[in-house]
C-alpha cells in the first residue's frame, strides 16, 4: 500500500523527541547565517541572493533531468530583481517561466498558497503546453486520461514502478485539505512544516508534470516564511541535487511505508543543514567578487571585459583561452587577444603555466 491508501491518511506523524537535536542544529545554523548576512552591505546581500536563486533554479530543474543555461537563468533573475550585471542573455520563455515561479514563491512568501497560484506556477513551467514531446494539461489538475500517474524508471520492457499517485478524481479534495493545512499548520515548527509540505504535495502529485519542482518551490516558500525574508542565501534544491539518489530513495521508502514520517523529516533537516553550511562557499565567492571590483572600480574596462571577468568570478567552467573569450564575448579572436592582453597588463588576469596547445588565463591573485 502507498501512503495515501492508508486508512488514516494524511495524519502524518513524527517522533518529536527524535527530531529535537537535528531541529536545534538547523535552527542555530539558519540563525547564524541570517546574522552574518545582516552585517554585510546591501550590494553583497543582493549579489548573494542572485547567486543563490540562480543555483536554486538550475539545480531544481537538473534533479528532473532538465538542463537550463546558467547565464540565461541569471539574466532572467537579474531583470526581474532590477540588478545590473552587464550584458544580459537573450530572453528565453521557458527559463523566464521557471524564474517567475521561484520569485513568486520566495518574494511573495507571506501570501496564501491557493489552487490559482499553483496553476499559475504550473503554466509558467510549461509555457508551450508541452513537456518534451508530450502535450499536458497546464494550469489544471491532472485527469489521468493516459492512465494512472506513476513514477517509473528503466526501459519499457523492464519498467520499474517506484510510486503510483492517488487517482485524479481525489485530487481536488486532497489539495483542498493540503492547502487548508498549509495556511494554518498550527504549532508545527516552520522547518518541519517545510519538510512535511514537500512530502505531502509530491505524494498527491496533482499535475501531469513539474510536481517535484513545485514541491521544492513550496519548501522554499515555507523556509522564506520561517526567516521572514524574501532573500535566499542557501539553496535546498542544490543540496538535493547533490544528494539526488538519497532523495529519491527516501521518498520511495516513505511513500511505501506507514504514517510515521520521522525518517523523512530527519533526512530533510540533515539535508537542509548541509545546504546552510554549504552556503559559505557561495558567500566567499560573492565577497571575493566585491573585493575584486573594489580594486578595479576606477578601471576603464569595456563591456566584453566586464562580462568575461564576471563569468570568471562566478565560476567559469574550464580554462579561459582566447578562442573561448571570443565565443563567449561574441567578438573576433584578435579583439579577444587585445582584451586579454590589456587585463594581463592591468594585473586582473595572469597567464597560466604552459600546458596544451593554447595559452590559458585565470584571475590574478589578490596581491597582483
Amino acid at each position: 500500500m502507498y501512503l495515501w491508501e492508508l486508512p488514516d491518511w494524511p495524519s502524518l506523524t513524527w517522533d518529536t523527541a527524535c527530531l529535537a537535536g537535528p531541529l536545534a542544529r538547523v535552527s542555530h545554523a539558519q540563525g547564524r547565517l541570517i546574522g552574518q548576512m545582516e552585517h554585510l552591505g546591501f550590494d553583497v546581500r543582493r549579489e548573494a541572493h542572485l547567486n543563490t536563486l540562480t543555483e536554486d533554479v538550475v539545480r531544481s530543474s537538473e534533479i528532473e533531468g532538465e538542463i537550463l543555461d546558467n547565464e540565461a537563468v541569471r539574466s532572467s533573475l537579474a531583470r526581474r530583481l532590477g540588478i545590473e550585471i552587464g550584458a544580459l542573455a537573450p530572453a528565453d520563455r521557458h527559463v523566464d517561466g521557471v524564474v517567475e515561479m521561484m520569485l513568486d514563491a520566495t518574494s511573495r512568501y507571506a501570501e496564501p498558497l491557493t489552487p490559482e497560484r499553483l496553476f499559475g506556477w504550473h503554466a509558467a513551467l510549461f509555457p508551450t503546453g508541452y513537456s518534451g514531446m508530450h502535450k499536458i494539461r497546464t494550469g489544471l489538475w491532472r485527469d489521468d486520461a493516459g492512465g494512472p500517474m506513476q513514477v517509473v524508471s528503466g526501459p519499457i520492457e523492464r519498467r520499474k514502478v517506484h510510486y503510483e499517485a492517488p487517482p485524479a478524481a481525489r485530487i481536488p479534495a486532497e489539495m483542498e485539505r493540503f492547502l487548508a493545512w498549509f495556511a494554518a499548520p498550527g504549532h508545527t515548527d516552520p522547518l518541519l512544516t517545510a519538510g512535511l509540505a514537500h512530502l505531502w504535495f509530491v505524494t498527491i502529485h496533482p499535475f501531469d508534470d513539474g510536481n517535484g519542482r513545485i514541491a521544492r518551490a513550496i519548501s522554499d516558500l515555507a523556509l522564506a516564511r520561517s526567516e521572514h525574508s524574501p532573500q535566499r542565501f542557501y539553496s535546498m534544491s542544490a543540496q538535493i541535487r547533490r544528494e539526488r539518489e538519497a532523495y529519491y530513495a527516501q521518498l520511495e521508502r516513505i511513500q511505501k511505508g506507514d504514517l510515521d514520517i520521522t525518517p523523512w523529516q530527519d533526512w530533510f533537516l540533515a539535508c537542509l543543514h548541509r545546504a546552510i553550511e554549504g552556503s559559505g562557499a557561495t558567500l566567499a565567492r560573492v565577497l571575493d567578487k566585491a573585493r575584486f571590483w573594489d580594486r578595479y572600480a576606477q578601471a576603464s574596462l569595456n563591456e566584453r571585459q566586464v562580462k568575461v571577468l564576471n563569468a570568471l568570478l562566478d565560476g567559469f567552467e574550464g580554462k579561459l583561452t582566447t578562442s573561448k573569450w571570443a565565443k563567449f564575448a561574441k567578438c573576433s579572436q584578435d579583439t579577444a587577444y587585445r582584451d586579454i592582453l590589456e587585463l594581463v597588463e592591468r594585473g586582473a588576469l595572469r597567464r597560466d603555466a604552459p600546458g596544451g596547445r593554447s595559452t590559458s588565463y585565470s584571475l590574478a591573485p589578490k596581491s597582483a
